[in-house]
């Protein structure tokens, strides 16, 4: 029998912050109270809080880069080894040519078992053996870059040394200019590639990990609109690009002297235009995806071939006529050929306009298709 002094009991309700009475009551909030400033800075604190994703997206292509730029920094040509067999007077005199011609690092050995053996082994690129008649015979690798060069060389010295003589003088000048290094040449792929990652992976990722924390699903149920949420990640992005351009620019720079010879201007415009489309990208892998393991498979799909095939450590040009129009169409190589006309060459709009137009019909096919297909659930 209930006791008629007991007090009734009161039914507990969930605490509402006066932020959310204000939204609901229908009281206009200040910018930096509404839904889509504090998703936001939710995605700032995400990201912030992986030391990770900081590492990889920051620091990563500056350590790339400066491992690259040491690695093929500028120095004296290599010298090309050759073999040859000694033991006879002509053998010596042979061996004195091929020293004194330069570029050519000469190496004995006992026996022409010993010579093959190097030459099959790649410690020499080319044997220089004697042949009947005070001839030469050369062995080498035609398959291999050295080999070629080494049977030039050789070739050179060996009838230059029987009393050749050139009919038309010439004369050398060697010029290193900036912005034909192989550092010039990685900077804006290396670039590229980071804009690519953080639009695909940072955006994909993050949002399929909500998804399976059930995070979309209490998301869609409160008053944030749906844009919001999806805007979010797009203009994080922007504070994340601006640092990113900076720090891997400004490196390259003040490191290793790479120029930047295009407008400032027209550089962040390729920059901005290819963040949206990775995203659309991005935006389109999560949109269906309900596991971790799933998205990062989709990514390396979608991202893989582009690493390969769009330019970033080797000219795109390498791969066959066939296939350039497929590769020309991705958004990455459109990205990249925009930074590197805008960097090393200086152009202007009118020559970065196609790569610019390729890269946002990339990005607006991606988000229109995304926003049809996504599901918060």
């Amino acid at each position: 029998m209930a006791d008629p002094m007991r007090a009734p009991e009161q039914r507990t309700t969930p605490s509402r912050s006066p932020t959310h009475l204000r939204a609901v009551s229908g009281e206009r909030l200040p910018w930096y109270e509404r839904s889509l400033a504090q998703l936001t800075l939710v995605r700032y604190r995400e990201f912030i809080r992986e030391p990770e994703a900081v590492f990889w997206t920051f620091l990563f292509p500056v350590v790339l880069a400066i491992g690259l730029g040491i690695a093929f920094r500028n120095k004296p040509a290599d010298t090309i080894a050759v073999g040859m067999v000694r033991g006879s007077a002509a053998a010596d005199t042979l061996a004195a040519r091929l020293t004194r011609a330069g570029g050519l690092k000469v190496i004995a050995y006992a026996d022409t078992v010993a010579a093959q053996t190097a030459l099959r082994t790649g410690d020499v690129a080319l044997l220089a053996l004697l042949a009947p008649g005070d001839g030469v015979q050369y062995r080498f690798d035609d398959t291999r870059p050295e080999g070629r060069t080494a049977r030039f060389l050789v070739d050179d010295a060996v009838q230059r040394g029987a009393g050749r003589r050139d009919p038309v003088s010439v004369a050398e000048v060697k010029v290193r200019e900036k912005g034909s290094r192989y550092i010039d040449f990685v900077i804006p792929g290396l670039l590229g590639m980071n804009i690519m990652g953080g639009g695909i992976w940072g955006l994909a990722f993050a949002i399929v990990d909500a998804r399976r924390k059930n995070l979309l699903k209490r998301l869609v149920s409160t008053p944030m609109r749906h844009t919001h949420y999806l805007a979010s990640f797009v203009f994080s992005r922007f504070s994340f690009l601006l640092i990113e351009v900076v720090v891997i620019v400004g490196s390259a720079v003040l490191l290793f002297g790479v120029p930047v010879r295009g407008s400032l201007l027209q550089l962040a415009v390729i920059c901005i235009a290819s963040s949206l489309s990775f995203g659309g990208l991005g935006l389109l892998i999560a949109s269906r995806a309900r596991t971790t393991e799933g998205v990062s498979g989709l990514t390396n799909l979608v991202m893989m071939p582009m690493w390969v095939l769009s330019g970033v450590f080797f000219a795109s040009t390498n791969f066959p006529a066939a296939a350039q129009p497929v590769i020309q169409a991705l958004p990455l190589t459109a990205t990249i050929n925009a930074l590197r006309a805008t960097m090393l060459q200086g152009v202007g709009w009118s020559a970065v306009l196609p790569s610019i137009a390729t890269v946002a019909v990339w990005g607006i096919v991606s988000f229109v298709v995304a926003l049809k297909v996504f599901r918060w659930r």
